[in-house]
């Protein structure tokens, strides 16, 4: 990710025109995190839920998905 952060940088700096249209690759990874938040959230839940044991580890479970969700 850092690596891809910096080679952005340096086509904006250096070629700006070619930096401007690449902006559709930007917006569908942007549309792609989106589109996985939601799947990822449900099977932490479900794995969390089927693993657990005690009441106890449940509610942690719960509270870091909420946490993820939330941030």
């Amino acid at each position: 990710v850092l690596i891809a952060i910096a080679a952005g940088v340096l086509v904006g700096a250096l070629w700006p025109a070619w930096g401007a249209s690449l902006e559709w690759l930007g917006t569908a990874f942007i549309k792609l995190v989106k589109m996985i938040i939601a799947p990822v959230i449900f099977l932490t839940l479900v794995t969390g839920i089927a693993g657990a044991r005690e009441l106890g580890s449940l509610g942690r479970v719960v509270v870091k998905a909420f946490a993820y969700f939330l941030f």
